[in-house]
């Protein structure tokens, strides 16, 4: 690594702590020449892995087009950033646990689907219909019903997961 400011190779570490978002690391550094100071940061290579898309092409998967996704689907509503941007971090480490090279966009779909329920239910149905192309009204209303029903279930789903 060479000193941004006057290009000299020798430089010492001062600090070294993990970056903010747990998968990198933090380096403050000084070149020896010219005394100045600068941050780099460390990250593992992940592996790559390339989403298939509907149509059969592929392109590299991208965890900031699923943040953005989310953040579409909930504007608007009572929901932090952080919580979509954890939420996607962990979409993206589920997907790289769960496949080796490729994945589809189906499945990704699913996964926010399953995120987006337990964070906002509005956003849920916002990213559903787009990504479940609704055409009509009651596509939209058959939607909204299941995810009424669900709620009214859950408290009993959860009595029965105590009991059991």
């Amino acid at each position: 690594m060479r000193c941004p400011f006057c290009g000299f190779h020798d430089l010492k570490v001062l600090d070294s702590r993990p970056g903010a978002d747990g998968e990198s690391i933090r380096r403050r550094r000084e070149c020896f020449r010219c005394q100045k100071r600068f941050t780099t940061f460390e990250r593992f290579e992940r592996p790559r892995l390339f989403v298939v898309k509907r149509d059969g092409s592929r392109e590299e998967f991208d965890r900031n087009k699923v943040f953005e996704s989310m953040r579409v689907a909930c504007g608007k509503r009572p929901v932090s950033i952080e919580t979509l941007r954890g939420a996607a971090a962990q979409i993206e480490a589920d997907l790289f646990r769960e496949f080796e090279e490729e994945v589809r966009t189906r499945e990704i779909g699913s996964q926010v689907m399953r995120a987006l329920s337990a964070i906002d239910t509005v956003g849920y149905v916002r990213f559903a219909s787009v990504y479940q192309e609704f055409e009509t009204v009651a596509d939209f209303a058959e939607m909204v019903d299941r995810v009424q029903q669900e709620k009214a279930q859950a408290p009993f789903r959860e009595l029965q997961d105590t009991l059991l």
